[in-house]
C-alpha cells in the first residue's frame, strides 16, 4: 500500500544517519529501475494494484524526500550521469523548438506530428502515409496548444531518463513486423538534438507520451 510522502518521511527516514539515507536511496532507486523493466517487458500485463507506473510515481517522491532528509543530516548526494543526463533534459525543455513524433507500422501505414513553438503556443502539424497527398494547412487552420500546459505535460514525463533506442532483443525477443517509433526534439539554444527510437518496444510510460499527443498505437 503507498504512503503519502510525508507519512513515508516520519515512518523511514527521521532520526537516520547520513550512511542509513544512503541505503534507502539506493534501494528506492533500485525499485524504480525494477518497475519499469516490468512494464517494458514486452508480455507486461498489470496485475495488481497500485499498478507499476502509480508505484514508481509514489517511489519518485520517496526518493525526493529521502535527498531531502540527507542534505538535512549534512550528507552530500552526487547524482549518477544518467541522473544528471535527465536533470540537463528538464533544464532545458523551456528552449524546445521543435518535435517530431513519428509512429506506426507497415499495415496501419505511419503518422508524424510536427509541434513547432510560436510564441506562447505549439502548432501541431500532421501527415499520415495512407494518406495519398499530406494536408496542408493554412496557419488558422493548425491546431494551437498553450505552451506552458504543453511544456508542463514533457516534464512530467521524465524524457530525459529514456534509453536512446528501445527493442524487444532486450529480453530475448526478435520481433520483424509491428509498430516502429521515432522522438526527435529540437532546441533553441545550441543544446543537442535528443533522438530516442524503437521497434516494438517502448518506455515504461510511453502511453502517457501518446496521450498527450493523442496518437493512436
Amino acid at each position: 500500500m503507498m504512503i503519502s510522502p510525508g507519512t513515508y518521511y516520519e515512518l523511514y527516514l527521521k532520526g537516520k544517519n547520513a550512511k542509513q539515507i544512503m541505503t534507502i536511496i539506493r534501494s528506492l532507486k533500485r525499485e524504480i529501475s525494477r518497475l519499469k523493466n516490468i512494464i517494458e517487458h514486452p508480455e507486461y500485463q498489470c496485475m495488481m494494484h497500485p499498478n507499476e507506473a502509480v508505484r514508481i510515481s509514489c517511489n519518485r517522491y520517496y526518493l525526493e524526500q529521502a535527498k531531502q532528509a540527507l542534505n538535512e543530516v549534512g550528507g552530500i548526494y552526487v547524482p549518477t550521469k544518467a541522473e544528471l543526463k535527465a536533470q540537463q533534459f528538464d533544464a532545458n525543455i523551456p528552449y524546445i523548438s521543435k518535435i517530431e513524433f513519428f509512429v506506426g507500422g507497415f499495415f496501419n501505414g505511419y503518422e508524424k506530428r510536427t509541434y513547432t513553438i510560436e510564441g506562447d503556443n505549439v502548432n501541431t502539424y500532421i501527415e499520415h502515409s495512407l494518406v495519398l497527398k499530406p494536408s496542408n494547412f493554412d496557419d488558422n487552420e493548425i491546431e494551437k496548444i498553450d505552451k506552458t500546459d504543453f511544456f508542463e505535460s514533457l516534464a512530467d514525463l521524465h524524457i530525459g531518463e529514456w534509453q536512446r533506442s528501445y527493442s524487444p532483443r532486450r529480453f530475448g525477443y526478435e520481433v520483424l513486423d509491428g509498430t516502429q517509433w521515432h522522438l526527435y526534439v529540437y532546441f533553441s539554444n545550441g543544446h543537442r538534438t535528443v533522438k530516442i527510437e524503437g521497434s516494438n518496444a517502448f518506455p515504461y510510460n510511453f502511453d502517457r507520451l501518446t496521450e498527450l499527443f493523442e496518437v493512436e498505437v
